[in-house]
């Protein structure tokens, strides 16, 4: 006994109406949390976590965090004489020289420099390759409000960067500067410390490029919404088929 061609066509576009609430279901469990310490905050994914470590906050992913292939690293300093958005620009815009495994020293790859605003504040936006580790993408964000001096640095492996990028898109398009009137006027007095160097470049620390193997996939929502929409219109077209071949 064949089913009618209505009733695919109805099972089809039901199917397909409860992928889309899938869909839904799982933008929510993606939902980003919110981190902020004393002068800036963002968004990321609820598989990353943020510690202070002596002056800088370092945060990490559950998924790289053994293999390090992924680090965001925050830091803000009273404005020094350096710190102007002119500087930034032709600082990041200057390669830097790192050796290599074999202890050559080769030159990193400024691949963008540009003065762009996040959240109606402007900030120095910045991508490098091998300019903290050889093989490592850096997006720097810096930027001066008052008496504050700010950079947050990007880094991933340059073999894992599109897994991460995601995350440090959110970030970045959720930045903001929050910091209280008294850290702004350069009084000092906010609940976590800031470094004093005059340096833009901030290392990203003990990152090696040999522990990249092994690590478990991670899991990529917005790859599993992709195939899940794919699957439902799938379902709808081969409905739509098999309704037209019975009226036929």
């Amino acid at each position: 006994m064949f089913l009618r061609p209505s009733l695919i066509l109805r099972f089809c576009v039901s199917i397909f109406l409860l992928t889309i609430f899938s869909l839904a279901i799982l933008s929510h469990n993606a939902e980003a949390k919110l981190f902020q310490n004393s002068y800036v905050s963002f968004e990321l994914p609820p598989n990353w976590e943020c510690k202070l470590d002596g002056t800088e906050w370092v945060c990490v992913s559950k998924f790289s965090k053994d293999a390090k292939e992924a680090i965001i690293i925050l830091t803000a300093k009273e404005v020094g004489p350096t710190d102007t958005f002119g500087a930034y620009v032709t600082h990041l815009k200057t390669p830097r020289n790192l050796p290599d495994k074999t202890g050559k020293m080769q030159p990193s790859q400024a691949l963008h420099v540009t003065k762009r605003l996040i959240n109606s504040h402007e900030w120095v936006d910045s991508l490098h390759l091998g300019s903290e580790i050889t093989s490592y993408y850096s997006r720097y964000l810096a930027t001066i409000k008052h008496s504050l001096a700010i950079l947050v640095t990007f880094s991933a492996h340059k073999e894992s960067y599109t897994k991460y990028s995601s995350d440090f898109l959110k970030a970045i398009e959720t930045l903001r500067v929050i910091a209280s009137k008294d850290i702004l006027a350069g009084s000092g007095s906010g609940s976590q410390p800031l470094g004093s160097g005059e340096s833009m470049g901030i290392p990203v620390g003990e990152i090696d490029s040999g522990l990249t193997g092994g690590l478990p996939p991670e899991p990529n929502v917005n790859d599993m919404k992709t195939k899940l929409l794919a699957l439902a219109l799938l379902l709808v077209v081969i409905g739509i088929y098999l309704w037209r071949k019975k009226k036929n």
